[in-house]
């Protein structure tokens, strides 16, 4: 067997974050699975071959037809295992070190334009709408999914940056606010300003938000002990809302995605955008001011205004 809860241990001790981690142990122990199921013989590090690595891509393009990209990050915690391998002395060599990712040609984030948006919006509220009157017993827990999607749809954080944030991160001001970002990507810290709707959104949620002592800013609600809301029912709050909406598979980095390309259309300048999405190189950043089918679209009809 491959030694997974050690590489975790490793992984939690370095901050890596927790979506990370529980990627990385998922796309490895599928490798495992895959790996005994071909070979007939237990999973190893020292049995793992270049060969392996190369049939393992083969298998995941031609008979998984996955996305590229899903190929390349199950690739990735491959080549952080065996790295993290030859470092602690574990194996002499990495057979991932020469195995090449899937290239792929649209790397435009998915974000939502404005048409989207609103039917979001409106979806949020009609579901608010129904809760109090059909669902009243539920509705304090559809007032927090609410605000939870606003709330990233308005200043753009990573799902875990959201979860992790605690009431005495927040700053909230009548015309101003701010939240405290203290663990993002690469463990920095940064502060984000809160515009009206993120505010909203925040006092909407405080005010039915159930007084304990549980620090963290999103709870759960589902349990007779209220914690901190997992990831799992983050997303699929934001996936039974994105289904109402007539938006599938919504995601909370399309949520994301969404912030920044409305500060991009807003003019918002790259260095601006980056230092709010906690981005230390620009060109990460550059991805949002690539055009999309939609942005082509428009442009190429403004010749028939003229």
């Amino acid at each position: 067997m491959l030694p997974i809860q050690d590489f975790v241990t490793y992984l939690y001790d370095n901050d890596r974050a927790q979506l990370t981690i529980t990627g990385y142990k998922r796309d490895i122990e599928q490798f495992e699975r895959w790996f005994r199921q071909t070979n007939g013989e237990e999973c190893t590090l020292n049995n793992i071959t270049p060969t392996d690595i190369r049939a393992y891509r083969q298998f995941l393009v031609t008979v998984e037809q996955i996305k590229a990209t899903t190929i390349n990050r199950r690739l990735a915690a491959l080549s952080a295992l065996m790295s993290w391998a030859v470092q602690t002395g574990l194996v002499e060599s990495d057979p991932t070190s020469q195995i090449r990712t899937i290239p792929h040609t649209d790397s435009r984030p998915k974000y939502l334009d404005k048409k989207a948006q609103y039917s979001l919006q409106r979806a949020i509220e009609k579901d608010l709408q129904l809760s109090r009157l059909r669902y009243p017993k539920r509705w304090r827990s559809r007032k927090r999914d609410a605000a939870l999607i606003i709330f990233m749809m308005h200043t753009g954080l990573r799902l875990q940056e959201t979860l992790d944030l605690r009431i005495t991160d927040l700053q909230l001001g009548e015309r101003k606010g701010t939240v405290l970002v203290r663990r993002g990507k690469g463990n920095k810290q940064r502060s984000i300003p809160l515009n009206s709707e993120a505010r909203k959104a925040i006092e909407d949620w405080l005010s039915v938000r159930p007084e304990n002592d549980n620090n963290y800013l999103w709870v759960a609600l589902e349990r007779e002990e209220s914690g901190h809301l997992s990831c799992r029912t983050a997303q699929h709050v934001i996936r039974r809302l994105g289904q109402d909406a007539g938006l599938i598979d919504l995601t909370p980095h399309m949520l994301r995605h969404t912030f920044a390309k409305n500060l991009i259309d807003s003019g918002v300048s790259l260095e601006k955008v980056a230092a709010l999405l906690g981005h230390s190189n620009l060109n990460t950043t550059r991805i949002y001011i690539t055009p999309s089918q939609n942005d082509l679209e428009q442009a190429v009809e403004k010749l028939s205004s003229h």
